[in-house]
């Protein structure tokens, strides 16, 4: 890598990302680069990495690229691939607005879990469409030392495990996957919610993604939070024909998440881009050695 390469820092309810605009697809972002990248001490820090490309530059993308211009290539911290960020979706979809890519209003962003559709208010919010949940009926268990709870498995175009607690505390450190049972259920590994009641359609979760560790926020992970409360509380808009919206708190900030009787999610909230700048060429070499 001999060029200076542009990248950016932000952040959707402290859920944060390295953003590196790559329109052509010409920068190789092998996982050790990634890995460097999202490194908080050695290098910029991050959840993960969004990589900015044209879905007709892209591989996985082209497909796609008659639906959305755009391709979030989505990164965990560690370098692994994963199908889907719902709050990286919104900060690609800020960048984009930042770059002059994409103005107020509608935009459709093509991801591994599928064209998402986007809406960028006034007021800075941004509302991403993420898909319908799918409510897979295995049986799941997780454990934290020697507690242990049954999970509502939830798939949002990635997996997830969710466990209603008494105390977010009793996740522990969430520095490492919490243990889940029957492993089969999860070849690939799974997020883990911990969920706690706030008051009527309003809860709080903490959660361990794959690949990243603890993270401050989860965008899929409060979708699949809500539609697990809501069947919980025992309100599937697709039974009662009305919209279950739920106000899910992260430890970074909180998310509204609404879900139509057609089955479609929306999530709410905010993106913010905290700085950019220039890779060093020289320091990247390095890392990579």
């Amino acid at each position: 890598m001999s060029q200076r390469i542009a990248f950016l820092k932000g952040h959707g309810t402290e859920n944060d990302f390295v953003i590196v605009p790559d329109p052509e697809n010409v920068i190789d972002l092998p996982p050790a680069a990634v890995a460097a990248l999202c490194d908080r001490r050695a290098g910029i820090g991050g959840d993960g990495l969004l990589h900015v490309v044209r879905s007709a530059a892209h591989p996985e993308a082209r497909a796609m690229a008659d639906r959305a211009e755009w391709f979030m290539d989505y990164r965990n911290a560690d370098g692994s691939i994963a199908e889907m960020c719902g709050n990286g979706v919104r900060v690609f979809a800020h960048y984009l607005q930042r770059a002059g890519h994409a103005t107020t209003g509608d935009l459709a962003v093509a991801t591994r879990g599928g064209v998402k559709t986007v809406y960028i208010a006034g007021n800075g919010d941004i509302t991403v469409g993420m898909g319908k949940a799918l409510l897979p009926e295995a049986e799941v268990t997780v454990s934290v030392g020697e507690r242990s709870w049954p999970a509502r498995n939830v798939n949002m175009g990635n997996p997830h495990a969710v466990a209603f607690v008494d105390d977010l505390a009793h996740a522990g450190n969430l520095f490492t996957p919490p243990p889940f049972s029957p492993a089969s259920v999860y070849p690939d590994g799974v997020n883990v919610e911990f969920v706690v009641e706030r008051s009527p359609r309003h809860v709080a979760m903490r959660v361990h993604e794959r690949g990243s560790g603890e993270t401050r926020s989860c965008g899929t992970g409060a979708c699949a939070v809500a539609v697990a409360t809501a069947r919980r509380d025992g309100a599937d808009p697709a039974l009662t024909g009305v919209p279950a919206t739920y106000t899910v708190d992260v430890p970074g900030g909180t998310l509204v998440i609404t879900e139509h009787p057609d089955g479609e999610i929306e999530m709410t909230g905010p993106a913010v881009i905290v700085a950019e700048g220039e890779l060093d060429a020289e320091w990247l070499a390095t890392a990579l050695r």
